[in-house]
């Protein structure tokens, strides 16, 4: 079970986090229930609703976390619909891995960002609204039980091994941390931001094979 960062500032911003909403020993219909009335950080107040994971509960092997909802997801309460979401579709079929079999999730479960004009820009979510939301994450690992974490993005590493954590070190590896098997390799949207799509897109089909 992981127990996350143990920083003192880490404890605090916990405190304060999301663990006040999380009933304690709770399946994974009520975790979800209660997570959607989730005031742990502040990031509810723009967010359009909770995005909680989703997929098979106790069959899923594999586990993947992502960084958080982006706009799409935030609009119709579901993790990786949006571009990201469409290009790891793809890209877990090339790698023989079928997404129906897995449990995907984020990190932070609401989408933070900013306006402008009609668009909201992502942003990326700030460690303490990492912290604040670790405490459904944690109880996700404790109800689905993977054999095997992958994190997506450096984002979603970091929530699970720490701040210090440097993905780059680490991609395509499987770590022993806090009683958990966890991967790391980028996030899709990383790839689709890459200079050269092809290449990033061949390397992180790579990584998904490995942990296939």
């Amino acid at each position: 079970m992981p127990s996350g960062p143990t920083s003192s500032s880490t404890r605090t911003a916990e405190n304060t986090g999301a663990a006040r909403f999380v009933p304690e020993g709770a399946g994974w219909a009520a975790l979800r229930s209660a997570a959607a009335k989730c005031q742990g950080c502040e990031l509810y107040r723009d967010a359009s609703q909770t995005v909680f994971g989703e997929g098979p509960v106790r069959s899923s092997r594999l586990m993947m976390v992502g960084e958080m909802p982006g706009d799409r997801e935030d609009a119709e309460g579901h993790v990786f619909v949006g571009p990201a979401g469409r290009l790891l579709d793809k890209a877990l079929a090339d790698a023989g891995l079928d997404r129906s079999g897995l449990y995907l999730t984020n990190a932070v479960k609401h989408f933070r960002f900013t306006e402008r004009g009609k668009r909201r820009i992502h942003q990326q979510p700030r460690r303490s609204e990492v912290v604040a939301c670790f405490p459904w994450l944690r109880e996700e690992i404790r109800v689905v039980k993977p054999r095997l974490v992958v994190c997506l993005g450096a984002v979603a590493a970091k929530a699970l091994l720490g701040p210090s954590f440097k993905l780059t070190e680490h991609r395509g590896e499987v770590l022993e941390h806090d009683g958990l098997r966890i991967g790391v390799t980028v996030h899709p949207s990383a790839v689709l931001r890459a200079e050269s799509y092809r290449k990033a897109y061949a390397a992180f089909v790579k990584d998904l094979k490995a942990y296939a």
